[in-house]
């Protein structure tokens, strides 16, 4: 949208140098085997004429919200499933208009107008059916699986457009001469069951198109919040800092375990004659430690300046939606990136405080979960 001279072009978002990694990638780059969270270096061999350019997490997060706005004006049950995602519940809307197949080409329509952005839309029964068929009519289509014929739709599929299907799945699943989703199809739900678990009955459903996952109303956000009442009030700026770096470390670790990612971040102030404040911010969607951290310092930096004496301080992420912490790659590097995951694969083992930043300090209280 911004430069026009992209438009056909292979176009990598993410850094090129040793430690880059790739954020996202045009359709053109696709062709080549580029795909996200693969090694910018790797990404320039496999595509030489690659043109690189730098993500602006702040601008993707702005029309995020547009369309979601957009979308939830007009539709009657939303599901903001990622920051580029949404499930939307037409169940029962012809009773008021007469055909969801146009409502949902009007509503496509109206996006396009209003952002510019390319818009695709997979309609059918139920969830997994509806991601699987927007993928197929991407880039910026449609289309419609009518009720019946999502087992046919599927059936020529490869079993790596599966939601969930991982790459260690997808070898287990081909060492077993699995390649098509009609394969699977064909099985009974108890013999996949008896060769993977739990994990084979759930991919024999969605391979039959079976989904009875409901669609979570976008507008019952979650949050999370930790706070600290000192046992005596306190001015000391380091003692605060410190115990707010903890609460980011240990916050931002339970989103990542929850795979969330949040897009606001409240800090909260009570004085010594319990007054209290807070202070909100919006941030591009994230659950990284180090993104999180500054934009909690700037909130306390800019509200308070050593006076009076605080009682209470706690901080809280809300806005939360699914979404992994590959968000983040536009300014990460490959380095950053598995510092997060060997970080987090000590606490899962560990426990979540086996691994912290110096200068935080001893455990805080258990982190709360509630609804805005």
């Amino acid at each position: 949208m911004r430069n026009k001279s992209l438009l056909g072009k292979p176009v990598i978002i993410g850094g090129s140098s040793d430690r880059g990694v790739v954020a996202s990638c045009s359709y053109e780059a696709r062709k080549f085997g580029v795909h996200s969270a693969m090694p910018g270096k790797l990404a320039q061999r496999l595509c030489p004429d690659a043109i690189f350019i730098k993500g602006d997490m702040d601008l993707y997060s702005e029309y995020s919200r547009k369309v979601t706005r957009i979308i939830e004006e007009r539709a009657p049950v939303v599901e903001k499933a990622s920051i580029d995602e949404h499930y939307i519940d037409v169940t029962g809307m012809d009773r008021f208009i007469k055909n969801t197949l146009l409502w949902t080409k009007e509503l496509r329509q109206t996006i396009i107008k209003e952002t510019g952005l390319p818009i695709s839309f997979g309609l059918s029964v139920c969830k997994t059916v509806s991601k699987m068929a927007t993928n197929e009519a991407k880039p910026n289509g449609e289309k419609y699986i009518e009720p019946g014929t999502e087992k046919a739709f599927l059936a020529p599929l490869s079993i790596r457009k599966i939601p969930g299907i991982g790459a260690k799945t997808y070898v287990l699943l081909s060492n077993m001469g699995i390649e098509k989703i009609e394969s699977i199809q064909k099985m009974s739900k108890e013999a996949m069951y008896k060769a993977m678990g739990e994990n084979g009955e759930s991919i024999w459903r969605k391979a039959n198109g079976i989904d009875n996952s409901p669609v979570i109303p976008f507008h019952e956000q979650k949050s999370m919040s930790t706070e600290t009442t000192f046992s005596k009030d306190t001015a000391d700026l380091v003692k605060l800092k410190n115990v707010l770096t903890g609460m980011v470390d240990e916050s931002a670790f339970s989103l990542r375990k929850m795979k969330k990612v949040t897009a606001c971040v409240t800090l909260k102030l009570r004085y010594s004659d319990f007054d209290t404040h807070t202070f909100q911010t919006h941030i591009p969607y994230t659950a990284a430690d180090h993104i999180l951290l500054r934009k909690v310092l700037e909130l306390f930096k800019k509200n308070y300046q050593g006076k009076p004496l605080i009682r209470l301080i706690g901080i809280r992420f809300s806005d939360l939606i699914s979404g992994l912490n590959q968000v983040d790659l536009f300014d990460d590097t490959e380095e950053m990136i598995n510092l997060y995951q060997a970080m987090d694969r000590i606490r899962k083992r560990y426990g979540d405080t086996a691994i912290r930043r110096a200068s935080s300090v001893k455990p805080r209280k258990a982190l709360r979960m509630g609804k805005d």
